[in-house]
């Protein structure tokens, strides 16, 4: 440990020893053979029967925090925030990546009125089916009808855990229940889904909005691969999967309120069925 000392013109050395504290009436005495710390804490520790001990068992050797360490500033902490948005916006736009804000008020998601008709979603319908195809890894239809259609359904856990992370942009589903009583009864192909809702373009061709809150879906997902249609099949003629062998699953919306790209990536865990 090294100590200055402070030379006067007039007194010659200044006595760096008369500013430490007294301790039991004496002043501590700090050279090479008596540190200060071990000193000032042995001659400090009066509670004790061997304070050299005490010294030795918890401070020799430790790293001991004296007084509580600085804290970032809230102001400081709000710039780098901004700081971080400005840098993750200037990297968004830079990659051509549109904000949701930007796009609603560019209407991106909005639909014209000649836009909304059922067959021009039909073929979206069709990759959706092949989409469920390999994710399920289904069976094409055998040429012979089977006895006991359920051996060609996949396993229960398997499928629960893939159509729960899936996308349903191209699925029909339908309202089977829901406290909004205008609600139940109606299907259609899912266009757009969103966190809180979906929108689908039902036969009559309109576009409906079907909240996931208090709401109990119905999900059609084919039991069987779907034949590969001839490249010049018409697009119009395309069927549904109502229109062929399939399993129906109930969505509760309650538990599903969370955008596709969230599901994607989210470890959900098993709850009970809440009751509308």
């Amino acid at each position: 440990m090294a100590f200055m000392y402070y030379r006067a013109a007039d007194s010659g050395h200044k006595d760096v020893y008369a500013a430490l504290p007294l301790i039991n009436n004496e002043r501590l005495k700090i050279d090479s053979t008596t540190p200060f710390i071990p000193s000032y804490v042995k001659r400090s520790v009066t509670r004790s029967s061997d304070p050299a001990q005490t010294y030795a068992s918890r401070v020799q050797g430790r790293q001991i925090l004296l007084e509580n360490p600085a804290r970032e500033s809230k102001a400081k902490k709000e710039r780098e925030e901004k700081r971080a948005q400005r840098t993750a916006e200037r990297t968004r736009k830079a990659a051509g990546v549109i904000s949701k804000k930007d796009s609603r008020k560019k209407g991106l998601w909005k639909l014209q009125k000649d836009e909304t008709k059922f067959h021009l979603f039909l073929p979206l319908h069709s990759l959706w089916l092949g989409y469920m195809s390999e994710l399920l890894s289904l069976l094409p239809q055998p040429a012979v009808a089977s006895t006991d259609p359920t051996s060609a359904m996949p396993s229960a856990a398997g499928m629960h855990a893939k159509l729960i992370k899936a996308d349903f942009h191209g699925a029909i589903v339908t309202v089977r229940q829901s406290k909004n009583p205008c609600l139940v009864g109606l299907s259609g192909i899912v266009v757009h889904e969103t966190e809180n809702a979906f929108k689908v373009i039902t036969r009559n061709d309109q576009l409906k909005m079907l909240p996931k809150q208090n709401s109990i879906f119905v999900l059609a997902v084919p039991l069987y691969a779907p034949p590969a249609l001839p490249p010049t099949a018409p697009t119009g003629t395309s069927k549904t999967i109502l229109d062929m062998p399939h399993i129906e699953l109930e969505l509760y919306g309650n538990h599903f309120c969370y955008r596709a790209a969230e599901r994607a990536g989210r470890k959900f865990k098993h709850k009970e069925t809440i009751e509308l």
